[in-house]
């Protein structure tokens, strides 16, 4: 197997989940051996940031990866969708300091990836090939990895919510990457957003870019105190549940979208996985200390 680019540079335009900002990230082919690669065209030099697990510098509610001062997060989704698509080699120049969040899933990516079309490289393809069982446990997450001749993953999760029961999402192989896992959605509770917003961060978030769950009543006042603080009109909430326009793509959507999320940053070791994963509790902290172990194996 030879290593790919895209056919042809696409561009993505969307608000920043985070900073709010008004973001445009453009993907364009990468010579071979390149790898994928983020460039920060709004700032001086214009700084590279190689989208390896060794260059994680945060991991809270995304994955931030950094070089020096300049940083890129929410990076998941696009990487996800890259390693879904065999794509080895890419460039992405961005104009802001994180990826547009666009619907909270990766299907915009993945429609925009098939029409640029991906071309093949000359330079073979290299694989991390899990050869034995791996597993790594840290506060009550866990991964395994186990022998396979391809890819696939298998993630459970549980919130302990009385609306967001435990849940299980499988992926037998990355060529069912866009009807299985593509357009799951992002998820918050309600109940997170107040401390999110003091750590500076959803400040882009709205109703249409996650699911927003609300397991734990509030009174009026405090949802029309969240409402001005995410600058979206107030709304009136009469019981516990989902409060998107959009209904629920997967009656297990969350879990399918944490299974997304596994996949993008478990991609940060810069090579296709040649095995099964399974995930239990993953979260974007553990999952990339995870790849960083992996990253160093390789090495």
């Amino acid at each position: 197997m030879v290593q790919h680019t895209l056919a042809q540079a696409f561009t993505l335009n969307g608000k920043g989940l985070h900073t709010g900002l008004q973001i445009t990230a453009k993907f364009c082919p990468a010579a071979e051996n390149a790898g994928i690669k983020l460039i920060r065209t709004d700032l001086p030099n214009q700084p590279v940031i190689e989208a390896l697990a060794s260059n994680v510098a945060a991991t809270e509610r995304g994955t931030v990866v950094a070089n020096g001062n300049a940083a890129v997060s929410t990076i998941e989704h696009a990487m996800a969708a890259l390693m879904a698509y065999g794509i080895d080699n890419c460039t992405i120049e961005i104009n802001a300091p994180e990826m547009p969040i666009l619907d909270g899933s990766a299907q915009w990516i993945v429609a925009a990836i098939k029409e640029a079309g991906i071309v093949a490289q000359e330079a073979p393809r290299r694989y991390f090939e899990v050869k034995e069982k791996m597993e790594f446990e840290h506060n009550g997450s866990s991964i395994t990895l186990l022998p396979s001749d391809h890819f696939s993953a298998e993630v459970h999760v549980d919130f302990h919510s009385p609306i967001l029961p435990p849940q299980v999402a499988t992926l037998e192989s990355l060529t069912d990457f866009e009807n299985e896992i593509a357009a799951a959605r992002t998820f918050v509770f309600v109940r997170e957003i107040a401390p999110l917003l003091q750590h500076n961060l959803i400040k882009g978030g709205d109703l249409d870019n996650a699911i927003v769950i609300y397991d734990k009543e509030m009174s009026q006042q405090e949802v029309d105190n969240l409402c001005n603080l995410l600058n979206i009109p107030t709304i009136e909430i009469s019981e516990l549940g989902y409060l998107n326009r959009k209904p629920l793509v997967f009656e297990n959507e969350p879990a399918r979208h944490k299974l997304l999320d596994i996949i993008g940053d478990l991609s940060l070791i810069g090579l296709p996985i040649k095995g099964k994963v399974i995930a239990q509790k993953p979260g974007h902290t553990f999952n990339t200390r995870v790849a960083k172990l992996l990253l160093e194996k390789i090495a």
